[in-house]
């Protein structure tokens, strides 16, 4: 069966515009341009739109999806099964806050006592799940499962008051980080203090603190795409200034 742009969009419950956006980005081409210059979609559009949109729905930026559906060794159905694991640990992360809200409604009704530690156990978790749903594999080759179980333990034994401050704390190298781009300087004083704020930051996670590592995470944040898209979704070059900013800072430490 074919579809036009406006089928298609009814079908999916998407915009005709998202799929225009969609077709002028190069992400999901139509099968065809009729002699009436309309766009035609066939099956395999279809699928493809399918697997965009559990993309979406899973956080992913269009820039991601397309380096991933445009790859030569991409597999549909490896990557629904990927889609499947994905959408059940996000349902469990979600039981896990509907029954941390529950007992919460119970303490506030006096059925029960909450303590403070676990009013914040579900918001911890969700943390140490999404971690291990985006980069678990890929951080427990690289740094092994001992250091990736204690970086766990530590999220999860985090009091109300340190669950706070880390989030502060990632707000401040944000916003801090976005003047200090503006100088140009990687070993301004402003720069120097985001890198100081991101060993803050890094050391609510860490169990120790290393250069090496400091210095490795800084050049991923470079290398990977998923990271540097996060850092230079406002302004291009965010990613590498934070990198040669840390590098300045951990080579004053040796």
């Amino acid at each position: 069966m074919e579809y036009t742009v406006q089928k298609l969009g009814r079908l999916a419950g998407v915009s005709t515009r998202t799929l225009r956006y969609y077709d002028e980005m190069n992400l999901l081409k139509p099968a065809r341009i009729n002699s009436s210059g309309y766009r035609i979609y066939g099956q395999t559009e279809v699928d493809l739109l399918q697997q965009i949109l559990f993309y979406r729905e899973l956080g992913m930026s269009l820039d991601q999806i397309k380096q991933i559906v445009n790859n030569p060794s991409f597999d549909g159905v490896k990557a629904l099964n990927a889609h499947r694991s994905q959408l059940l640990d996000k349902r469990q992360q979600l039981d896990k806050l509907i029954a941390n809200v529950e007992k919460t409604i119970s303490s506030t009704e006096g059925s029960i006592i909450m303590t403070n530690n676990e009013k914040f156990e579900g918001f911890k978790q969700k943390i140490v799940d999404d971690n291990e749903q985006k980069y678990g594999n890929e951080i427990r080759d690289k740094y092994g499962d001992d250091a990736v179980d204690q970086s766990n333990a530590k999220v999860q034994a985090m009091t109300q008051a340190q669950h706070l401050d880390v989030k502060q704390l990632a707000k401040d190298i944000t916003s801090t980080l976005a003047v200090a781009f503006k100088t140009g300087d990687p070993a301004s004083e402003l720069a120097q203090n985001v890198a100081e704020l991101h060993k803050q930051w890094l050391m609510f996670y860490w169990s120790e603190y290393s250069i090496e590592a400091h210095e490795a995470l800084a050049q991923m944040y470079v290398d990977d795409e998923r990271f540097k898209a996060y850092y230079d979704k406002e302004v291009p070059g965010t990613a590498e200034f934070l990198r040669d900013a840390i590098v300045v800072y951990t080579n004053a430490l040796k």
